[in-house]
């Protein structure tokens, strides 16, 4: 049972690291769930109020700076509300519309035409200028998921660690 126990856990952190990448996957989530799977198999005795108050407050904050990252990244190129909105999607649906290129292809994507799409609604002259200004924003986009991405990968790690640690002292 203890070999199963600790497949688990170690498939759910695997999972939840996958998850930094691939934005489909529960992520920091799977990685808290594999605290309740030690507990259940195990014990949950070596976790109190402290070890379950650092983690959910770091699970609270990957939830929130997965999209706040991706949204300054944006909005630090001169991105507009549409454009958050239309990189959001294209993260979502980016890896299945383009399987191996769809991740970074698709919140690019969604953020110019995001912009496109603002800046027609509010009267934008379609010339040179604007579509390089809509692509900046796109880029703005890329440089988010990837600065979002390195953000979640760091704090995961400090979950995975927290965790051993606990276990270990």
């Amino acid at each position: 049972m203890d070999v199963i126990g600790w497949l688990l856990i170690a498939a759910l952190f695997a999972l939840g690291m996958a998850g930094a990448v691939f934005p489909i996957l529960p992520g920091a989530l799977a990685i808290y769930a594999a605290f309740f799977v030690y507990g259940l198999f195990f014990s949950f005795h070596p976790f109190g109020f402290l070890f379950w108050t650092i983690e959910t407050l770091i699970v609270a904050i990957l939830l929130v700076a997965d999209y706040l990252v991706n949204a300054w990244g944006v909005k630090k190129y001169g991105g507009s509300r549409a454009s958050v909105i239309g990189s959001t999607i294209g993260i979502l649906i980016g890896p299945f519309v383009i399987p191996a290129f769809g991740l970074i292809i698709g919140p690019l994507a969604g953020a110019v035409i995001g912009e496109l799409i603002h800046g027609v609604t509010h009267g934008a002259q379609w010339n040179r200028a604007f579509v390089v200004r809509s692509v900046k924003v796109g880029w703005g986009a890329l440089v988010g998921l990837l600065s979002s991405t390195i953000v979640k990968i760091g704090l995961q790690l400090v979950m995975i660690i927290v965790f051993i640690i606990w276990l270990v002292y």
